[in-house]
């Protein structure tokens, strides 16, 4: 009797643990949520809701795209931060993800100890934009025009310590001009004061912003990276406009909270790799004006690390704070 106890203990044990074990294969079972730290139309939501369509046919699961924008993106990554770490809720951050905590030196999280690099969908030049009408078509106008009355010139930009913030401020640093930066919560917000009047200038990713200079509403002055950008070829970049060496860029990625199941893990970085793979994928991002990329989940871990080392000292001595 109790040799049949046995066995049968046995049995069951190995039914639970073959269960378990598939219950943990089938992974995603439910809906999986993506935080986005910025505004609707903005850069980070064109490409986060571009790749949770791929990853939502891939998974056979609805995404559940949900915008938190404020405080340079940080109010979004400290809710992934502290989420369950079991694959259901991801970010796609841009590249101040970064230089978070040089910003807010009291962050209730850690970008580089708090999170599960998954993988770099892409990157992009940002543009210094003007309104069609604008009496700026070059990057020496404006420069002359700031130089001619120091202070009274401005720029937006989508929040402190952001690609397009670094933009403007590299400028200034390299020119020696000063020009008012002012911050917004995203990308989208200052387009449309720029497009408004409200502001003369602005600093924007291509993607965010392409739409409205096809359309001949915004003129772009530079692109922001050391070469031109193939979609918009015509546009110099700022340092073949007289700044050689000025270089700036944004990027995306998908994160998750620190402490995911390593086999969690491989299969996200793996299928988030591959989606922006997909031909209809990348033809979207290419469109906007998006370098495609798909890293593996090292890369991406790199990439965030070398770009916190970088760009720690530029903004200790440009004095950028959080907003």
């Amino acid at each position: 009797m109790r040799r049949w106890t046995g066995m049968l203990a046995a049995v069951a044990a190995l039914t639970i643990t073959s269960g378990t074990a598939v219950a943990q294969d089938v992974y995603p079972s439910k809906p999986v949520h993506l935080l986005v730290p910025f505004p609707p139309g903005g850069a980070v939501d064109i490409v986060a809701r571009t790749l949770s369509d791929e990853l939502s046919r891939r998974w056979g699961q609805p995404i559940v795209v949900e915008n938190r924008p404020g405080a340079g993106g940080t109010i979004a990554e400290a809710v992934a931060a502290k989420a369950k770490p079991d694959g259901y809720t991801l970010i796609l951050v841009a590249s101040g993800h970064a230089t978070a905590p040089y910003l807010y030196p009291d962050l209730p999280y850690d970008p580089l100890r708090d999170f599960t690099p998954l993988s770099l969908v892409g990157s992009s030049p940002n543009m210094m934009l003007v309104r069609a009408d604008s009496p700026y078509r070059s990057i020496a106008d404006v420069l002359a025009a700031a130089r001619d009355k120091p202070g009274q010139l401005s720029y937006g930009y989508s929040g402190n310590g952001t690609s397009p913030h670094l933009a403007g401020e590299l400028l200034k640093y390299m020119t020696k001009v000063d020009i008012t930066p002012v911050p917004y919560k995203g990308g989208a917000p200052v387009l449309n004061d720029l497009l408004g009047g409200h502001i003369p200038l602005s600093f924007n990713n291509i993607p965010e912003s392409i739409g409205f200079v096809q359309a001949g509403k915004l003129r772009p002055l530079g692109v922001t990276t050391a070469k031109r950008s193939p979609v918009l070829p015509d546009v110099p970049s700022i340092a073949e406009s007289g700044l050689p060496g000025y270089d700036n860029g944004v990027w995306w990625g998908f994160l998750a909270p620190a402490g995911l199941p390593a086999a969690v893990k491989a299969k996200l970085a793996k299928d988030c790799a591959e989606a922006v793979q997909v031909a209809a994928v990348r033809d979207r991002l290419v469109k906007i004006g998006a370098e495609p990329i798909g890293s593996s989940a090292d890369e991406f871990d790199a990439l965030i690390r070398s770009d916190h080392a970088k760009w720690g000292p530029v903004i200790k001595a440009a004095g950028i704070k959080g907003e």
